[in-house]
Parts: structure tokens; C-alpha cells; sequence
């Protein structure tokens, strides 16, 4: 039987307003969001269930980052707007305007991009989608509008992927999940240009918990970017998104994330692809700033299925990067290529963590392993925790790492042939994270090209003039 929730009155004070949340996180709290949202009663459901399972299941061990500096207590884990969407910019408050216009999102939109969905905080304050998209029959929301208007389909494949049960983390997501993309791409259909997603979170000690779920039917191809800031200062904020991609018999998902968060924020994060027979995903996940456990995981179910993890991870001075992949060889024939690359400066840890495993049924599978890292001075870390399960016996997999420090014989070089050495610093790095940042949007590449300046910078790797 679904839950029901009664109609709340002033008096009662049973539920919190969108913008006037606790720290911490109770049944009230969970039951609060979803009344906020008009939620049907499955969904109700689904977050209750993942409530309890939040609560039986111990903080993780695994991973870099040590669970004392973590009390999910001291955040508030939903923040409103208050505000409708919105699907012009004019009508955006101009507050959050303003900063979002320093990302170039309204330049990107003019520019190419077939749809948008910007999201502050919890809740998703501008979309919109361009005529081309709705023609071919495409469906591109935030995951809020997806309940509502395609709650068959989101119930279908919601925590088919990453289960409630999955660990802590998903738990957490699924029991107060607010805002994410949705995109449903029908048989044999291509996303004419991609799909776009901005996050950002603003306000102090809180938590951003968005959803994303994107399914390719058939013979589909969706193509989706994201992008994700912070601009908090003071205490740390907290963000636990999960992400599901569905590839059905002979899709293709190619997914980007580029997440600029501030050094003070937690970034915990489960992402899992599904492929089908003869499909293929590709994650491509550059991460600045925060400190970071999320591991990009794809599941080879179907027999010819491919995947690829592009990882390019950045750890700087009081951070740590615990980054990697995660491949599962589940049909025959299935291929597999990771590529992680990290950069430590300023006493920052990176390290590459990662899963191959073949399944007994896996015959004739392949996987091909390679993670890099490089420190730019003597008091930065770098490491690699690789795991292999070889269960299937026909499996074959290829694995190599390197780690190095930037080399002064290089820049010496370079600086000898007219470079100063700030752009030589520079060229070194860009080359070594070349592997990854070719498979980028122009875009977006010339993001990153500035981002890793402003990282060198902040550094001191670079000398500020």
C-alpha cells in the first residue's frame, strides 16, 4: 500500500516550508520534501525505504578521506527556492542570475546548446528545451517534472541501477534527492547537439542531493554535459548526487561532468552505467576542487558491449582526490578502457581506485587499465588502489600505472626555447591531461585549460604577477 500524506495546516506544523529546513535529517524532513514536491505515493515510498536504509548502514571505511571530519548532522539537506521555473533568463532572479553568468551558461545556450537545465541548491530554477528536441520525439527535464509528467518511465528504471541498498551514500541521495536531469531518448533517435546541466550550491553548511537518470532506447544516442560550482566560503558543504544511465541493445550514452567545486566541499558521489547488448558508455569526469570519493562505475550486461571511463582529477593543497572506475564484464565479448590521470600540488593526495571484474559468463572479454600521476613538488601524494577480480577465466586485462614529478629538465628545455616558465609549467600539463581533455567540448576544453590555470595559480605553481 502507498503512503499518504495528510494535507498540513499552519497549526499543525507538521512539514517545513521549501525555505526554512533544520540541520539534520529525519522522517519529517524526508516527508517534508516530498510533500513540497506533490510527490504520488510510490515515490513517498521509495524515500521512506531509503530512509531506513540510511540509517541501518554504518558510515563506509573504504576510501581516502577519514569519517570523523563528516557529521551529516550539521547540514541542512534541502534548500528551496520558493520559485516557479523559469525558461527565460530575464525572469531568473538576478541575483542568481549574475552568477550563473559568470559561468558563460546563457553564452553556451545562444551559441549551440539544444537544451538547459540549471539547478540552485535543491531546486531547479531555469529550463528549457529547444523545439528540435520535442520534434524528435526526445524528452529533456529536470527529474522533479519527470515524476509528474512521466512517472511511468522514471519508475520503471529509478534505483534499477544504483540500488537504495547500494551503500550509504545512495541511501542518503534516495531518501532526499531534489533537482537532476532526466532525459528519455526514443529508438533509433540522436541528440542533435548536447544536453546541458549546470549545479550550483550557495548556501552555507548545506547539502545538494541531485537525480539524474538518462535512458537510451534502442539504437539511441544521447550525448549530456554537466557542470557543477560552489561559492561557499565559510564552513564545508556537502554533495551526493546519483546518476543512472540506461543503454538499451545498441545505444550509445556519452556523458561529461566538469565539477569546480570550492576546497571546503564533501563530494561523495555514485554514478553507474547499464549496457546492453552491443552498447556503449562513456564517462568522461574532471574533478577540481572539494574532496572527492566517486568512482564511475558500468555494468557490461549484454554480449558486445563497451565501455569507456575518462578520469582527470585534480588535488591541490588540503584535498584529496580519491577518484577511479569501476567495470563489471557481465556478457560475452564485452571491451573496457580506463584512463585516469592525476595532478598533486601543494601537498595534495590524489589516488586512483578501481574495479575491473570478470564475470564467470564473460567469455572473450577485454580490459585495458592505464592511471597517471604527477606531483608538481616534493610534498604532494600520489597513489593507485587497483582491484581485479578474475573470476572469468577468459578474460584478459592489461594494466599500467605511472607516477612522476614534474621534470626540470623539461621546463628547462621549453624555457630554452622562448617559453617563460609559467607557460611552460603549463604546456607540461596540459599535455599530461591531454588523454582525457581531447575527448571535451571545445567548450569545455577551454574551460579546463583555464581552470588548470587559476589551479596552478592558487597553488603557487604558478606565480601570481
Amino acid at each position: 500500500m502507498e503512503t499518504t500524506l495528510d494535507k498540513p495546516t499552519e497549526e499543525s506544523e507538521k512539514y517545513y516550508r521549501a525555505d526554512n529546513f533544520p540541520k539534520g535529517l529525519t522522517r519529517k524532513v524526508v516527508e517534508s520534501i516530498s510533500h513540497i514536491k506533490n510527490e504520488p505515493g510510490w515515490l513517498t515510498e521509495f524515500r521512506l525505504k531509503a530512509f531506513e536504509v540510511y540509517n541501518a548502514k554504518a558510515m563506509p571505511t573504504w576510501g581516502f578521506i577519514p569519517e570523523a571530519n563528516i557529521n551529516l548532522d550539521n547540514y541542512v539537506h534541502y534548500v528551496g527556492s520558493n520559485q516557479k521555473k523559469k525558461k527565460s533568463w530575464d525572469d531568473v532572479d538576478p541575483e542568481i542570475l549574475r552568477s550563473f553568468e559568470k559561468l558563460g551558461i546563457p553564452e553556451h545556450e545562444r551559441k549551440y546548446l539544444a537544451g538547459i537545465e540549471t539547478m540552485n541548491d535543491s531546486e531547479t530554477i531555469y529550463a528549457n528545451v529547444k523545439k528540435e528536441l520535442t520534434d524528435l520525439g526526445i524528452i529533456f527535464c529536470d527529474i522533479d517534472t519527470a515524476i509528474q509528467e512521466y512517472p511511468d518511465i522514471v519508475r520503471k528504471y529509478l534505483g534499477t541501477v544504483v540500488t537504495i541498498g547500494d551503500n550509504k551514500f545512495s541511501a542518503l541521495n534516495s531518501c532526499v534527492f531534489s533537482g537532476g536531469s532526466f532525459a528519455y531518448v526514443p529508438k533509433g533517435v540522436k541528440t542533435p547537439m548536447p544536453l546541458q546541466a549546470y549545479f550550483k550550491v550557495t548556501a552555507l553548511s548545506s547539502g545538494q542531493y541531485e537525480r539524474t537518470l538518462l535512458i537510451a532506447e534502442e539504437d539511441a544516442h544521447i550525448e549530456y554535459s554537466e557542470g557543477c560550482t560552489s561559492v561557499q566560503d565559510a564552513g564545508t558543504n556537502f554533495h551526493t548526487a546519483v546518476v543512472e544511465l540506461v543503454a538499451l541493445k545498441g545505444a550509445k550514452i556519452e556523458y561529461t561532468t566538469i565539477q569546480n567545486w570550492k576546497k571546503n566541499m564533501y563530494n561523495w558521489t555514485v554514478k553507474r552505467g547499464l549496457c546492453h547488448e552491443n552498447a556503449h558508455i562513456t564517462w568522461t569526469d574532471c574533478n577540481i576542487g572539494a574532496n572527492t570519493i566517486k568512482y564511475p562505475g558500468i555494468v557490461l550486461l549484454g554480449d558486445n558491449s563497451t565501455g569507456d571511463v575518462l578520469s582527470l582529477a585534480f588535488a591541490g593543497k588540503g584535498q584529496i582526490q580519491d577518484t577511479g572506475a569501476r567495470i563489471i564484464h557481465v556478457g560475452k565479448n564485452t571491451r573496457s578502457n580506463i584512463l585516469a590521470k592525476g595532478v598533486s600540488l601543494d601537498g595534495g593526495i590524489n589516488s586512483y581506485r578501481g574495479l575491473v571484474k570478470f564475470d564467470a559468463n564473460s567469455q572473450g572479454s577485454y580490459s585495458h587499465v592505464k592511471c597517471d600521476g604527477l606531483m608538481m613538488d616534493d610534498r604532494s601524494q600520489s597513489h593507485a588502489y587497483p582491484y581485479n577480480d578474475a573470476t572469468g577465466e577468459n578474460g584478459t586485462l592489461n594494466y599500467e600505472a605511472t607516477v612522476s614529478k614534474i621534470d626540470e629538465d623539461q621546463l628547462f628545455y621549453l624555457q630554452t626555447r622562448g617559453l617563460s616558465e609559467d607557460d611552460a609549467k603549463l604546456l607540461i600539463i596540459n599535455g599530461f591531461c591531454e588523454g582525457v581533455t581531447k575527448h571535451l567540448d571545445v567548450e569545455y576544453s577551454v574551460e579546463m585549460t583555464k581552470l588548470i590555470r587559476m589551479i596552478l595559480e592558487d597553488g603557487k605553481v604558478i606565480q601570481e604577477t
